[in-house]
């Protein structure tokens, strides 16, 4: 009974940690493709997964920015002629089995069955296709060239962050110190903003959360912000994007998104009248830090 406990548990607090995670944007400013909302299957059966390890392998597709809805076991990898790569790391599935015992005889009436069955949850841990070497993913349709913006190419370049591009997600992972981001042509914009803007103001934003690592700015919330923490750290993000934007003419005005967004962090934290003070000294420190790392101009 404890490892059912269990089970449910931990596939509990990752699928509340993927809700926590969430940018809270209106709409992504660019195309999910495909594999995004194709159910999760598996390598060695074919067929797909049921139940709440949809929702589950779902939610650590897009944690770790996984395009490809392909899982397995370390074993059944192998058996299809691939090798799980050195310090990837398993996602949990839950698998019920049904099973019998005899009930006590104080239990069982007269004419009664002897016999009872219950459900077992048990754990079981798959990887990505992603995470192997081996395995021939499928032939990726073409995506829509994109303008270049050079000017923050080469800022984002010169702060010595590393950016990994692919997936259908935007994120900074502290643990590994890097931002992933979406394929440029994925990007398609907003209805205030074109598709270079929004990729721009997107890769910018993750910056900023990058300054905040413990190498950086080791920038921390817990003590000033408490259990709204990260929305501080939202709101830190979507302040520098804003100034960076305006500093790098990514947009000539500060945009509508920026404003709705900056908007919705600060309803969650209008409990704190001094926040947005905070927050927008803390922006300005992670947009100096990252101007700093840029070459010196006569």
């Amino acid at each position: 009974m404890s490892q059912r406990i269990d089970v449910h548990e931990e596939i509990t607090n990752r699928i509340i940690t993927a809700i926590e995670q969430g940018t809270g944007a209106f709409k992504l400013p660019w195309h999910r493709p495909a594999g995004s909302i194709t159910r999760p299957t598996n390598i060695q059966s074919k067929k797909a997964y049921r139940g709440i390890n949809v929702v589950t392998l779902w939610v650590e597709a897009e944690l770790k920015g996984y395009a490809t809805p392909v899982w397995g076991s370390y074993k059944q990898f192998q058996e299809a002629g691939c090798q799980v790569r050195k310090g990837e790391k398993a996602s949990l599935i839950v698998f019920y089995k049904e099973i019998e015992f005899e009930r006590e005889a104080a239990e069982v009436k007269v004419g009664d069955d002897h016999t009872s069955s219950a459900w077992l949850a048990r754990g079981y841990w798959v990887f990505n296709a992603e995470q192997v070497d081996g395995y021939e993913q499928p032939e990726k349709p073409p995506v829509a060239e994109i303008e270049r913006n050079e000017r923050v190419e080469a800022f984002m370049d010169n702060t010595g962050i590393e950016t990994k591009w692919g997936g259908h997600s935007a994120f900074y992972r502290p643990s590994d110190d890097f931002i992933q981001m979406p394929e440029r042509g994925l990007f398609t914009g907003t209805d205030t903003t074109s598709a270079t803007e929004a990729l721009y103001a997107t890769w910018l934003h993750e910056g900023v959360h990058a300054t905040g690592h413990r190498s950086r700015l080791d920038r921390n919330f817990a003590g000033r912000f408490g259990t709204q923490e990260r929305s501080a750290e939202e709101l830190v993000a979507e302040l520098g994007s804003a100034f960076l934007c305006a500093d790098l003419s990514v947009t000539p005005t500060l945009r509508d998104d920026h404003a709705h967004y900056i908007a919705h962090w600060l309803e969650i934290m209008k409990g704190d009248k001094k926040a947005i003070f905070s927050a927008a000294a803390a922006a300005n420190r992670a947009v100096e830090w990252l101007h700093g790392r840029q070459p010196r101009q006569d």
